[in-house]
């Protein structure tokens, strides 16, 4: 049947449930609301042909494959229905991990339709990756290099996460720091092209130079003498994390302050 949940203006298809003796009707309506004692005139049967306004979530059952425009955008990224409402509106759940909730009906299409200038479903997301130079078959556990919130360097990470069918990324940086949404123009695999021409390496040295384990010697709080120690982290500001030798440990020293163990005088050693 169909009914008007609640009095309402729009009928909305359900099954009915139970037949009270005062000529009532429970209805489990298809979206997952219950109505209970709904008066006969607020129902009818269901038909082949429905009314215009009732077209749409109709067409979809909870759990149909579908594509749908996130957010209102013009792309459509896949997904499944997690629920009809009332409303006509749609719960999704995309392949990506993200949900959204009250999806308009003619924002939705079943997987493999036809919309939106005939492309094929497996989609436009790939006319716009094309355009940026980086690879289509990014994905997770995929080495790459990232501008860390936008900035100019790039730098190393593995991807964590695959977002809105590769638009954006989660990024499990070298040095431990995390980013989450980096959008796909600003990442490039690693030793790929990207448009980053060669300024990031540039900016880099310093950090190819001294990873994380390498032994080196700082200016202790900016001081004039050397000391040794282990490169405990590399940060994405060009500063590291130092323990040093003799059990002191220092964060944040600048690049300038740290060099590779074995380039310093004899009269600078060590503390002790």
């Amino acid at each position: 049947v169909e009914a008007r949940d609640r009095g309402k203006a729009k009928y909305y298809p359900g099954k009915i449930s139970r037949v009270h003796l005062d000529g009532t009707y429970d209805i489990d309506y298809d979206d997952g609301e219950q109505e209970k004692k709904v008066d006969e005139k607020l129902i009818k049967l269901l038909k082949e042909t429905k009314s215009s306004s009732a077209k749409g979530s109709s067409d979809f059952d909870v759990g149909d494959k579908i594509e749908a425009r996130y957010r209102g955008k013009a792309k459509y990224y896949p997904g499944k229905v997690a629920r009809i409402h009332s409303d006509g509106t749609i719960d999704v759940d995309y392949d990506d991990g993200e949900q959204e909730k009250g999806v308009k009906a003619d924002l939705v299409r079943p997987l493999g339709g036809a919309a939106d200038g005939g492309r094929s479903p497996s989609r436009a997301r790939d006319d716009s990756l094309g355009g940026g130079g980086r690879p289509a078959e990014l994905g997770v556990g995929s080495k790459v290099e990232a501008r860390y919130k936008g900035k100019s360097k790039y730098y190393p990470g593995v991807i964590s996460r695959v977002r809105f069918g590769g638009e954006a990324f989660d990024i499990d940086y070298d040095d431990g720091e995390q980013e989450k949404g980096v959008k796909a123009d600003l990442v490039r695999a690693v030793g790929g092209g990207g448009g980053g021409g060669g300024m990031e390496t540039e900016d880099e040295r310093p950090r190819g130079k001294l990873k994380v384990g390498s032994k080196v010697e700082a200016r202790y709080k900016g001081k004039s003498k050397y000391y040794p120690g282990v490169i405990a982290r590399v940060r994405l500001n060009g500063t590291y994390d130092i323990d040093y030798d003799d059990g002191e440990q220092e964060k944040g020293v600048a690049a300038e302050l740290v060099r590779a163990l074995g380039g310093m005088s004899d009269d600078e050693r060590p503390m002790s």
